[in-house]
């Protein structure tokens, strides 16, 4: 067994309500809370370190953390060098 299974689900009780609720504009900042059932058609803004990303919660995401679908690191833009002129 993997140690996050033995560990159980982390469950954010604040999301929890909020959903359960019909509120809109959730904005998140746990990104190591699972996804569940409940959450599947709900919109929910994560927060990246930078800016908050939506991110639509599908059925093929249930069982997830909520991290794994969010980039937190921009992605890196390899450019050719110059050639210097004699």
């Amino acid at each position: 067994m993997s140690r996050s299974n033995w560990k159980g689900a982390v469950i954010n009780n604040w999301l929890l309500t909020k959903i359960t609720n019909n509120d809109r504009n959730l904005k998140l900042k746990a990104k190591n809370a699972h996804i569940m059932p409940l959450f599947i058609g709900h919109t929910i803004y994560v927060y990246n370190g930078l800016k908050y990303i939506s991110l639509k919660i599908t059925e093929d995401m249930v069982g997830h953390k909520i991290g794994e679908f969010i980039m937190t690191k921009k992605k890196a833009i390899y450019t050719k060098k110059k050639k210097k002129k004699k």
